[in-house]
């Protein structure tokens, strides 16, 4: 986790710009997809990215150390301020960054929020933990929830769920995800796109289950890679390009087939789809400005798709006519997506789940009546808890009578889940994910 940084441009200002944003999740009133990169140079965004994400990756243990270096905790007024100690902690402990940059740089923030009397507080509690970096590391690591960085009520599901897995899990979790590219079939192949990026001196590799996927060596601005703006590219992760192969033996063989993606943003699985199938798709969503971000991804890649905002587990948006093929990608915890989004470990509260479970039986019943007799439904979601997936879909089958179960099981990834296949993230692989696919009866 320990990454190096070109010096930024001004160093004071990123770390008051990283403590801003992370009073949201800090808070618990937002989360990092928030975070106003704009208020810093170009230059130095990757920075502020790598310093709020790593704060929310590392927060049990960063708040841990916190609580040893104060004699009290700041006042709620203050939070700009406990964000920039743990700012400071954070580069101490998991960044390539100099020392006194990370104290002075980190202290001196304090006066660009207007408080400077924070500064030697915040230089004081940095130098103690120069100090007495072992002892303080190794008092905090005695609880296993600060060791692995998680909080209790997500261990404990975890430990429930997985109990041989479990440990694991929370590893990968704390890891950030590889940066995997995935190949618009439309343009070419991924062996000609490897041959394209050796060329630029970028090295990756093939991603073992997913044919259009690959993954880079090192991340970088996707920008700049060659054919992102010709829409040749995207980013998406092994496990989610998974979608497209499920649903391959129900739409392969029917051009023109009516499809349905039921909660399509931010769009990246509404792309593939249309790259590999001639197919007539209606893609839903009922957030208006995620579903403007697929608007766009499609526009870069020259797809076309009837773009609906409405909520799924309504059916007011419904011309009446089925659908061949639907792709329920359900609202779930990202419980397999953490390294990705770690501000989830905070945001998170363990009745979201239930809730969350919920939302997802509603969109089952109310989209399988808009499938034909003979459609597939495929359902899916980012988590690795039971209750959002094999205990859903197999209450759904115990409701459904006209349900049938046709995932796959002669498939290399995953492992069998009840009606499903659930992927385990993986430290250097692919998100945690889980799909069963459903064929309506005729």
């Amino acid at each position: 986790m320990n990454d190096t940084f070109q010096a930024p441009a001004n160093g004071q200002a990123v770390r008051a710009a990283a403590a801003r944003g992370l009073i949201p999740v800090l808070t618990s009133q937002g989360s990092l997809a928030r975070l106003d990169e704009q208020q810093v140079s170009a230059r130095d965004r990757a920075f502020l990215r790598a310093l709020c994400y790593g704060v929310c990756r590392t927060l049990p243990r960063l708040e841990a150390l916190t609580g040893e270096l104060l004699r009290s905790p700041f006042k709620s007024r203050d939070r700009d301020v406990h964000a920039l100690l743990l700012l400071g902690i954070y580069q101490l402990l998991y960044l390539r960054v100099p020392a006194h940059a990370a104290v002075g740089e980190t202290a001196g923030a304090a006066r660009l929020l207007d408080k400077p009397w924070a500064t030697a507080v915040i230089n004081g509690c940095l130098r103690r933990l120069q100090r007495e970096s072992s002892a303080l590391q190794e008092k905090v690591d005695r609880d296993p929830c600060v060791a692995l960085l998680h909080p209790a009520w997500w261990l404990k599901l975890l430990r429930q769920a997985w109990p041989d897995d479990w440990r694991e899990i929370a590893i990968a979790n704390n890891q950030p995800g590889p940066m995997t590219l995935r190949i618009n079939r439309r343009h070419g192949d991924r062996e000609r796109y490897r041959e394209r990026l050796a060329e630029s001196g970028l090295g990756c590799q093939l991603c073992q289950h997913a044919p259009d996927g690959l993954t880079l060596e090192e991340p970088c601005d996707v920008r700049s890679l060659p054919g992102f703006a010709e829409g040749e590219i995207s980013v998406q992760d092994e496990a989610a390009q998974l979608a497209v192969e499920l649903l391959g033996p129900a739409l392969a063989p029917r051009p023109g087939a009516r499809v349905l993606d039921a909660c399509c943003a931010p769009g990246g699985k509404t792309a593939h789809l249309l790259e590999v199938f001639e197919i007539s798709l209606t893609a839903l969503d009922s957030d208006a400005a995620r579903l403007e971000r697929v608007t766009e991804t499609l526009n870069r890649l020259g797809l076309d798709a009837t773009l609906k905002h409405a909520d799924a587990s309504g059916l007011e948006w419904w011309d009446r006519a089925p659908f061949d093929a639907i792709l329920l990608d359900a609202p779930c915890s990202g419980s397999g997506v953490i390294r990705r989004h770690p501000d989830i470990k905070r945001l998170r509260r363990p009745e979201d789940i239930r809730h969350l479970a919920s939302l997802q039986a509603d969109l089952l019943d109310t989209l399988w009546q808009t499938l034909a007799p003979g459609g597939t439904l495929l359902y899916a979601t980012c988590s690795v808890l039971p209750a959002e997936n094999t205990e859903q879909v197999e209450a759904f089958l115990a409701r459904t009578p006209d349900a049938r179960v046709t995932t796959p099981e002669d498939v290399a990834w995953g492992r069998t889940a009840g009606a499903g296949r659930q992927l385990l993230p993986r430290e250097g692989g692919h998100d945690g994910f889980f799909y069963a696919r459903l064929e309506k009866q005729a």
